[in-house]
């Protein structure tokens, strides 16, 4: 077992998940937060399974991560 860091997105109509430090691009979706964790825990774990654990090994890991929002001058 290994535990993985994942962004979950509230959009207007959707959830969208995707976790940090994981090499390849995995992403998952759905209408509740539980519904886009799940989807993307089972779109990591088939990532894994076809690509490998190598894709676990991302350097450097992700220790933290943080939400941060800044002004933009538009």
């Amino acid at each position: 077992m290994k535990n993985i860091k994942i962004v979950v997105e509230k959009h207007p109509d959707t959830y969208v998940a995707y976790p940090l430090g994981l090499k390849g691009a995995v992403i998952g979706q759905g209408e509740t937060y539980e519904a886009a964790l799940a989807d993307v825990k089972s779109a990591i774990q088939f990532h894994i399974d076809t690509f490998g654990k190598e894709m676990l090994e991302a350097d450097p890991p992700v220790l933290e991560a943080f939400i941060a929002e800044a002004g933009i001058q538009v």
